[in-house]
Parts: C-alpha cells; sequence; structure tokens
C-alpha cells in the first residue's frame, strides 16, 4: 500500500485501569472458546458515555456492566448471566446491549436492571451478536458475528426498526464487528474482523444496501474491532491485534496513527471529555481505559425511538 505522506503517529495513555478488586483471575466459558482457555481477568468493551461525563464499558466474560466516573473511579452497575459487547444508550438511564449470549438486552444504569430487548429472530437464536449503533430515525443497526471467518462468511448485519421490523441487509460476512454512521447517515461502516478490513456499504432510500466494497484494509493477527466517526467524517478504527487506533481520511487512508503499549488490544472506542474530542479506547489485554486528545470532535451519538422491547 502507498501513501503520499506518513500519518501522524501518537501514544495512548492510561485514563483508568480496572481495580483489582474487581479482577477475575479464573476460567470462564468465553475465554476458553475465544480466548484459548487462558485465564482472563477480565476483557473490556463497549465503552460509552452518558450525560454527565461517566464512562460505561462491558466486561465480556463475566456478564458485568462498569461506570468510571471522569476522575477514574470504578463502580459496578449490574452482573448478570450474559456476555455483553457493545453498547448505546436509548436514553438517558437506559443501555442497549449486545450480548454474544441472549441477543439485545436493556440495562438500567440507576438500578442494574437487566431486561430482554430482542432475543431471537423468528424463534431463531442469533450466532453471536457484536455492536451496534442508532441512526436519527431510531433504527438500531448491529452486527451478528458469532463465529464466523474466513472459513464461514456467514455473518450478518441487521437493522431493527422503531416498529420492530427486523431487516436482514447482508448475510455473507467474515466475522463482523463494529459499525458507525457517515454523518449524513447514508454509509454504515461495519468492521470485518477476520477478513482484517473495513467495509463501506450504502443505505439506500429504499431500506435496502448495494455496492458494498471494502474501504480499508489492515494487517495483523486480528483484524478491525470498534469504529467511530469524528465531525469531520473521519474513521477511527480500533485495531486489537496491533494495538492502534487508526484515524481514516475520505480515501481510507491513515491519517494518524493512536498507538497503544506493549500487549495492548484496543478493541473499541468512544468520544468523551471536554468538547468530546478525547478518544477513549478499551483495552482488553490489561484491563483499562486509554486515552488520546483529537484535533476533532466525535459526531453526537443518536438514541432510540422507544424502550419497550421485541422479545
Amino acid at each position: 500500500m502507498f501513501f503520499l505522506q506518513a500519518p501522524q503517529v501518537h501514544e495512548l495513555e492510561v485514563f483508568s485501569r480496572m481495580p483489582e478488586i474487581f479482577r477475575r483471575r479464573k476460567t470462564s466459558a468465553w475465554a476458553d472458546a475465544n480466548r484459548g482457555g487462558q485465564v482472563t481477568d477480565s476483557f473490556l468493551e463497549g465503552p460509552v458515555f452518558d450525560d454527565a461525563g461517566n464512562l460505561y464499558v462491558a466486561d465480556i466474560p463475566f456478564g458485568r456492566i462498569f461506570r468510571i466516573d471522569p476522575a477514574g473511579a470504578w463502580t459496578q452497575v449490574t452482573e448478570y448471566d450474559g456476555e455483553p459487547n457493545g453498547m448505546k444508550f436509548l436514553d438517558a438511564h437506559t443501555l442497549l446491549v449486545t450480548d454474544y449470549k441472549n441477543g439485545l438486552m436493556c440495562i438500567d444504569v440507576r438500578d442494574g436492571a437487566v431486561t430482554p430487548y430482542l432475543q431471537r429472530r423468528n424463534s431463531e437464536g442469533f450466532k453471536g451478536v457484536n455492536d451496534l449503533v442508532l441512526d436519527e430515525q431510531g433504527n438500531i443497526y448491529f452486527t451478528d458475528q458469532g463465529q464466523t471467518g474466513l472459513h464461514d462468511p456467514t455473518g450478518r448485519l441487521y437493522r431493527l426498526r422503531p416498529d420492530g421490523q427486523l431487516d436482514l441487509l447482508l448475510a455473507n460476512v467474515p466475522s463482523p464487528n463494529g459499525v458507525a454512521l457517515s454523518p449524513d447517515g447514508k454509509l454504515l461502516y461495519l468492521a470485518v474482523t477476520r477478513g482484517n478490513c473495513v467495509w463501506r456499504v450504502p443505505l439506500l432510500t429504499d431500506g435496502s444496501v448495494a455496492k458494498v466494497s471494502q474501504f480499508f484494509t489492515s494487517y495483523g493477527p486480528s483484524g478491525p474491532d470498534g469504529l467511530a466517526v469524528d465531525a469531520q467524517g473521519r474513521l477511527l478504527v480500533a485495531n486489537p491485534g496491533l494495538g492502534y487506533v487508526w484515524v481514516l481520511n475520505a480515501r481510507g487512508e491513515p491519517v494518524i496513527v493512536f498507538r497503544g503499549p506493549t500487549g495492548a488490544s484496543t478493541t473499541n472506542l468512544a468520544f468523551g471529555g471536554s468538547g468530546r474530542s478525547t478518544v477513549f479506547v478499551t483495552d482488553s489485554t490489561h484491563g483499562q481505559v486509554l486515552m488520546a486528545a483529537l484535533d476533532s470532535a466525535g459526531l453526537v451519538l443518536h438514541r432510540g425511538r422507544n424502550t419497550d422491547g421485541f422479545a
């Protein structure tokens, strides 16, 4: 790959580490399947901010949601029988969570109550949902990754409309992961982890998709994971296998690379802080959240039109 200009390289700094009291050094069913049976004391994902500037993160193997205040102090919001991953707010108090084990779930961050939102499609369970994003009409786009990959390119991208209609947009993705929308809402970016790339998905006015293409190609042992978009329309890509966050321009060229510490697994990211111009990144290997300042604010995330659920 040839670039006319080398990207700027900046180091990610530690914002906050999970306190020892919350670390569980034991095996789990999730780690047996996804971490080669390694003892994994936590695996952080799904960062998202509330209106007060608190950061919420999920701990997949132990079904926990944590709140991290602006000073970096951790509080456990809930623990339940699930494997929570991506998260977005439906309203000021309700997190919508893509739960690998249970489907779409809602969590009330005031009391930790967990309720189903959408657990099955036509009485059939999902492969294993992974991440989500909402548009200004209240549509929910979410990925159904399971254990798909180049050996089994059957991962799915869904759209759940506010009236409960569920549209299957793509069914041929080798490990669909993070999702993000362009500023005008006409394009969806889709991280394809095992294909080590990001797809560009045009959203047509009739509700379909067409001419889906490969926007960015990465490299290394584990491809793109979480995605975000800034106010300039640049795409930020968390790349856990490299410990990087790519900042890509409209041509899919890296203009900035945020680099994590040695051994970091940069799984997902969210904008927060003053002016929403600080990027916060989950480092799942070390059980910590990293951060770096960006020269642009992140897009304001849309919320849902209802919280009744479709379970």
